[in-house]
């Protein structure tokens, strides 16, 4: 039996719980498929998957066995499709989404430089804050702020965000400036309702302390850029990404506080479906966002 087409049958057996599925996949009957699993585990000498009336398992030295073959099989993809892609220019539509203010502010100019670079392909972006199912989407990428879920997608890291807290300087003139994450529960407090910054505001002082501010918000909202237009405004303080308010910082239309604290850092990530599927229209997007932001974000520092 041919060991390639072996090791296809049994990595889609894994991934699809059936030899049929996997036999579909790869355009042979399911008969063919239960031959070139069982010649593997002749040759081997092993058990590779459990039997049963509705699905299959792999034993543990299967699953062993399954992610090395993974790992060569996706080898052999990128060799050929690097063989390819010296001939082929990425091409099509790439649907890509990502978080509102992030893709509002940070997007739009690698998006730009992209589609100047590849002229045969289109780009649709949805900006969204809430978890979007990259495969039943529809999307060929994500941008991923903070934790990300065990899945089968593969994350490519971006740059990183740290939080922070700002506020306008008239609202620092009246108020006072904080000194101390306590000093945080006697001020209005500007809230994101929703993902990253969602719950308790957080800092570790320099003694290496962790403080927890909670409780009510004088505002609230969905929305991190009507939270940046009230602290602007000087209506409290805030506390998001650093890459909301780094603009209005470097301006002095808003004052970090409490810099002297460490506060909870952000992976930003590319997220994509497993890597033996992506065209080069995905790989080069990739590519390119590693590029733009890299170590240089201009939000950092």
């Amino acid at each position: 039996m041919d060991r390639f087409t072996g090791l296809s049958v049994f990595t889609a057996a894994v991934e699809q719980g059936s030899l049929a599925a996997a036999a579909r996949t790869l355009g042979i009957t399911p008969a063919m498929a239960s031959k070139h699993l069982a010649a593997i585990e002749a040759s081997l000498g092993v058990r590779l998957m459990h039997r049963t009336t509705r699905r299959l398992h792999p034993t543990d030295v299967g699953q062993e066995y399954y992610q090395r073959s993974r790992h060569i099989l996706e080898s052999l993809d990128d060799a050929d499709r690097a063989a390819r892609e010296l001939q082929d220019q990425p091409r099509g539509t790439l649907r890509v989404t990502a978080p509102t203010t992030f893709g509002a502010l940070h997007m739009g100019a690698p998006v730009a430089k992209y589609i100047r670079r590849y002229p045969h392909v289109d780009v649709e972006m949805t900006l969204d804050d809430h978890f979007i199912d990259l495969v039943a989407g529809g999307f060929d990428v994500a941008i991923r702020i903070g934790d990300l879920p065990d899945s089968s997608l593969v994350a490519r890291p971006l740059a990183r965000t740290e939080m922070i807290a700002c506020a306008a300087p008239s609202y620092l003139a009246e108020h006072g400036r904080p000194a101390a994450p306590s000093d945080l529960s006697h001020h209005d407090r500007l809230a994101f309702s929703e993902a990253i910054s969602a719950g308790d505001w957080g800092f570790t002082d320099t003694d290496g302390q962790m403080h927890k501010v909670s409780g009510r918000s004088r505002f609230s909202a969905n929305n991190v850029e009507m939270l940046l237009a009230a602290a602007l405004r000087g209506a409290g303080i805030a506390y998001g990404p650093r890459f909301v308010f780094h603009r209005h910082l470097a301006t002095g239309d808003l004052e970090q506080i409490l810099g002297n604290c460490t506060t909870r850092s952000l992976g930003i990530h590319a997220v994509y479906p497993s890597a033996r599927l992506v065209g080069a229209k995905v790989r080069r997007f990739i590519e390119l966002l590693e590029e733009w932001f890299g170590s240089s974000a201009e939000w950092r520092g």
